[in-house]
């Protein structure tokens, strides 16, 4: 047993030192060809805007605010400012949103943001992604790479195809520290032992973000309450649970595979996926002698098998708000034909952990 365990962590890490090295590379080469763009085109939007400042910009050799999708695909969040006269309302009523409500005494004059907020005194998510939408699409045409970049028609959201290439999504956004929304505060769940008490206040220190796109859970069904609505996402807090032991390499062999052997018609399966099964598998295993680097092969066996499980049931919750299905609008055929693969994958390294030099 020992052997086979020897056997398949010097596969994995063969993996990690080839194939997941080389796909960070290349990523990181697409990055900076993307940004110097993007950054371009912002500096436009600023001129004619200056309430859109962007915030795009390298910290440490990483792009402040911009997510990898895939190797081809990108989203860039443009922070705004002053969000103090509105009060965070969080009730649960649209799964997955929450929406800045004016405070009581405050004055319509005393937002920076005054033409976006609706007569019930709403910061309307999507008038301001509209107007960001048509100030992006003048940027385009008269930023110094105007002969490569293109806006994407036919969409609410703000989409830019680069080179013919690359997409980047640039999503406008407040950033919520020192707060935690009410639809995440049964985590985390006490019996679990997962994270430590540390880490938790840690976590929630960081806070969130509130982003204005389209709510894929109402997708299709939208009333106007609801198109003001913005989305919550947690990508720094679950960046930081994901710190020590073997968790980030484990992400690291999963989003190669997904790339590899995932990029499946319908597009099943993207990273955020295999992020949200890694904290699961945090979950599962709270010990951190669990994540030593020899339990490697353990733990991306756990988490295949609980993403096959998710797929054969169509249903993957996302893990701070359980009431989002990050497998919405997914074709069920899709998802089948997802589960048959990663089955495939799952098999093929668990007994025969030497395919990894082919995968």
């Amino acid at each position: 047993m020992m052997a086979a365990q020897s056997k398949l962590l010097y596969q994995l890490n063969k993996y990690v030192q080839e194939k997941c090295q080389s796909r960070k590379s290349a990523i990181a080469k697409t990055i900076r060809e993307v940004c110097k763009v993007v950054q371009d085109v912002l500096k436009e939007v600023e001129v004619q805007e200056p309430r859109f400042i962007s915030s795009l910009c390298e910290v440490d050799g990483r792009f402040d605010g911009l997510e990898v999708l895939s190797p081809t695909e990108f989203e860039v969040v443009l922070y705004l400012n002053q969000m103090g006269v509105f009060n965070f309302v969080d009730d649960g009523t649209i799964p997955g949103c929450a929406v800045l409500k004016l405070s009581d005494g405050r004055k319509r004059s005393m937002s920076l943001w005054v033409e976006f907020i609706t007569a019930s005194g709403y910061l309307s998510a999507r008038k301001i992604r509209s107007r960001f939408q048509t100030l992006v699409a003048q940027a385009c045409d008269k930023c110094s790479y105007r002969d490569i970049v293109k806006m994407i028609p036919d969409t609410s959201e703000v989409k830019l195809r680069i080179r013919e290439r690359y997409v980047v999504q640039i999503t406008t956004a407040f950033r919520c520290q020192g707060v935690w929304p009410r639809s995440a505060s049964h985590w985390p769940m006490p019996q679990i032992g997962w994270p430590g008490p540390n880490l938790v206040a840690e976590v929630k220190a960081e806070g969130f973000d509130l982003l204005s796109k389209e709510c894929y859970a109402l997708q299709g069904k939208q009333s106007s309450m609801e198109s003001d609505a913005w989305v919550l996402c947690f990508n720094q807090a679950e960046d930081k649970l994901l710190l020590g032991g073997c968790r980030r390499r484990c992400l690291s062999i999963l989003k190669t595979l997904r790339d590899r052997h995932l990029d499946l018609p319908g597009n099943p399966l993207n990273s955020y996926h295999m992020k949200t099964m890694v904290l699961y598998e945090c979950e599962k295993h709270p010990r951190e002698i669990d994540w030593d680097e020899t339990c490697l092969g353990d733990r991306l066996n756990g988490i295949l098998l609980q993403l096959i499980s998710c797929l054969q049931c169509r249903k993957c919750p996302h893990y701070f708000l359980p009431n989002v299905d990050l497998f919405h609008g997914k074709a069920p055929s899709a998802l089948e034909n997802a589960a048959k693969q990663t089955w495939r994958l799952a098999r093929e390294i668990l007994t025969n952990p030497k395919s990894l030099e082919k995968l």
